[in-house]
C-alpha cells in the first residue's frame, strides 16, 4: 500500500481518481492536486466515505517546479501521477527528480506554443531518473498506452515478429452537441489539424491533414469513416517492436465534426498563434476552448460505444499470422460507473493501472520508459479487472 499524487481534475483525472479510490487495498492514500483547488475538494467531498483511501487536496501550479517540487515533498507520494496537460510534462519530471518520486503520464510533452508533439523532450531524462533510481512511465492512457500493451502482449504470444500495426481509434459516441470534443479542446484540435503522418520501411511519411481515409467495420459498431493521423505511440512501437515495417494510426471522425472544423480553421479560430484583442493578447484556440462545451460535461449526454484496438500483421513459426486486439466501451456505463463519457474512462482506467504497477514494483525499473518496454500481463489482467475487458480476433478485417 501506498500513497499517489494526481495533478490535474479534469475528466481524465476524475475517472483516474474514481478508480484510485476503488483500488483502495494498492492506494492507502490519495493527494489531488490541481491550480483550480475547488474541483479536487468538490471530487474528495463526493468519494470520501465510499474508499478507505484517505484523500488530501492542494492547490498548486504546474508550470512551475519550486512549487511543485514543495508540494511533492510536503506529501511525500510514493508516486505521482500527471494528468494535468502536456505542456507541463517536464516541469512536472524536474519536480520529481528534485523530490526523489516515481513519475506516469498518458501523453507525451508538446510546446505550448508549437503544435508538435514528440517524446525527444522526455527522453533526454533516461540518465536523470537512471541516476537517481527513478522511474518514468510515459503513455499510460489507451492510445498511447493500451495500445503500446496490445503490441507488447501480441509479440509476447502471438507473433515471433509482427511486421505491421495499424492502431484504429473508433469513437462512435452522439453527445447531441452540433461541435464538442471528447477531451480537452485544445490539446484535440491541435492533433487533429496537425499533418499526418506513418512510420514506413525505416522512415516518417508525412501527410495533409485528413488526407488519407479509410471505412472500417468495427465490432459491435458497424461501418465508420477514419483518418490518418499522427499520434506519438507509432514513434516509441517502431523502436520497440522488432520486424516492424510500418505503424499507422486511424481515428474516425463524422461529417459534422469535419466541416465544423474546416470552417473554424478557415477564420483562424484555432490558430495558436496570439493575437492582440482590445488591448490584449489572446490564442484564439484557447478562446475558443472557453466557448466550446467541457468534456467532462458531456457524460450524461453522450450515447453510444468506442472501439480502440490493434490489427497486427506479422510471422509465427515461419506462416504469416493476423491478429485484432480491441476493447469496446459503452459511454452510458462509464457513466452510471464514475460520471464520465468513455474516451476519459479509456484513459483514466489505464493511468491508475500504470500508477498500481510502478508502486506494486512490478513496472519499476530505474530510468523513462514507454509501457510496451515492460511484461504486458499484468497490465493486461487489470485491464480486466478495473473496466476495460479486451477481446481477440484471430481473422480480422485488414485495412488496406
Amino acid at each position: 500500500m501506498g500513497k499517489v499524487m494526481v495533478i490535474g481534475c479534469g475528466g481524465v483525472a476524475g475517472v483516474a481518481i474514481h478508480k484510485i479510490c476503488q483500488n483502495d487495498e494498492v492506494f492507502s492514500e490519495l493527494c489531488i492536486a490541481s491550480r483550480t483547488v475547488s474541483k479536487c475538494d468538490a471530487l474528495k467531498e463526493k468519494l470520501q466515505g465510499t474508499t478507505k483511501t484517505k484523500i488530501t487536496t492542494a492547490q498548486v501550479d504546474a508550470d512551475h517546479v519550486e512549487e511543485l517540487t514543495e508540494l511533492i515533498r510536503k506529501e511525500q507520494p510514493e508516486v505521482v501521477l500527471n494528468l494535468a496537460l502536456p505542456y507541463q510534462d517536464l516541469t512536472i519530471m524536474d519536480a520529481c527528480l528534485a523530490a526523489g518520486v516515481h513519475y506516469i503520464d498518458t501523453a507525451n510533452y508538446e510546446p505550448e506554443d508549437t503544435a508538435k508533439f514528440e517524446y525527444k523532450w522526455q527522453w533526454a531524462y533516461r540518465e536523470k531518473f537512471e541516476k537517481a533510481g527513478l522511474t518514468a512511465l510515459l503513455g499510460s492512457g489507451f492510445d498511447p498506452g493500451v495500445t503500446g500493451v496490445f503490441s507488447a502482449y501480441a509479440l509476447k504470444h502471438y507473433f515471433d515478429e509482427i511486421n505491421y500495426i495499424d492502431i484504429l481509434d473508433c469513437n462512435a459516441g452522439d453527445h447531441g452537441y452540433p461541435f464538442a470534443t471528447n477531451f480537452n479542446p485544445e490539446i484535440n484540435i491541435r492533433e487533429v489539424s496537425a499533418k499526418g503522418s506513418y512510420w514506413e520501411d525505416g522512415h516518417w511519411v508525412e501527410t495533409e491533414p485528413m488526407e488519407i481515409k479509410r471505412v472500417y467495420n468495427f465490432p459491435e459498431i458497424g461501418e465508420k469513416d477514419m483518418y490518418l493521423l499522427h499520434h506519438e505511440e507509432i514513434e516509441s512501437l517502431a523502436l520497440n517492436i522488432p520486424g516492424i515495417k510500418r505503424i499507422r494510426f486511424f481515428m474516425t471522425f463524422g461529417e459534422s465534426y469535419l466541416n465544423h472544423l474546416k470552417c473554424l480553421e478557415d477564420v483562424g479560430m484555432t490558430s495558436i498563434e496570439p493575437i492582440m484583442y482590445e488591448g490584449r493578447e489572446i490564442v484564439p484556440l484557447q478562446f475558443l476552448k472557453a466557448v466550446l462545451p467541457d468534456p467532462s460535461s458531456l457524460g450524461p449526454r453522450t450515447k453510444g460505444k468506442t472501439n480502440i484496438g490493434c490489427i497486427f500483421i506479422g510471422k509465427k513459426d515461419g506462416q504469416e499470422k493476423k491478429l485484432y486486439i480491441y476493447n469496446v466501451c459503452d459511454h452510458q456505463e462509464c457513466y452510471r460507473e464514475v460520471g464520465s463519457q468513455a474516451v476519459a474512462y479509456t484513459t483514466g482506467v489505464p493511468a491508475m493501472i500504470g500508477a498500481m504497477l510502478v508502486m506494486n514494483g512490478q513496472w519499476k525499473r530505474p530510468g523513462v520508459y514507454n509501457v510496451e518496454e515492460f511484461d504486458p500481463d499484468p497490465f493486461m489482467d487489470a485491464l480486466n479487472r478495473w473496466g476495460l475487458p479486451w477481446k481477440i480476433s484471430e481473422d480480422p478485417e485488414l485495412v488496406e
